[in-house]
């Protein structure tokens, strides 16, 4: 059974999903079985998305207009073909003619894998590169210190000399909070 899918990124008139249903129809699907979100597709929380992975079984292909409507990024398409894939279930992209159930749409999918892959490889080695020249001109990465070092030597010699902690907060106009996790990383 083919079971459609499709997404506008906007609530209200300015956009519909008529073409999308349309071309659903065209390529079979009955239009019972059209699952539909209006949400961004950067949102997780696509309730139209989780009911047709809930309602797809084996043999099923589920079908859509293009791939953008499906997935959030590269990464994530792949992670809900792989879903279908161990279900048993088919995918088919109209748009860009992806058929997961013949051979060349099989290696499509595949190729996209190791693109995605070898995105999330790039990324990570900048991350990295970027990181790496930060340390080498003498910046550290991460949040801000709460208290400045100066204010922090200033606070543990007072309570190295019996100061207490609210006194200190009170002396120093520090949160206590902030200053109990401030002394837990010394």
């Amino acid at each position: 059974m083919l079971i459609g899918y499709m997404r506008v990124s906007t609530d209200g008139d300015r956009q519909s999903t008529d073409l999308q249903r349309d071309a659903l129809i065209s390529a079979g699907v009955d239009e019972r079985n059209i699952f539909e979100d209006k949400a961004s597709g950067a949102k997780d929380d696509r309730v139209g998305l989780a009911k047709a992975l809930e309602y797809v079984k084996e043999g099923d292909t589920l079908v859509v207009w293009k791939l953008d409507r499906l997935g959030r990024s590269l990464p994530h398409l792949i992670e809900i073909i792989s879903q279908l894939k161990s279900k048993g279930v088919g995918f088919r992209s109209l748009t860009e003619g992806m058929d997961t159930s013949s051979a060349s749409g099989e290696l499509l999918f595949h190729v996209f894998g190791a693109l995605a892959q070898f995105e999330r490889s790039l990324i990570q080695e900048r991350v990295n590169a970027g990181l790496a020249a930060a340390r080498k001109r003498g910046r550290i990465g991460g949040r801000p210190r709460a208290i400045p070092q100066e204010k922090m030597d200033a606070i543990l010699e007072a309570l190295n000399n019996g100061m207490s902690k609210a006194a200190v907060c009170r002396t120093f106009e520090v949160k206590r909070s902030t200053l109990i996790d401030t002394l837990k990383r010394y």
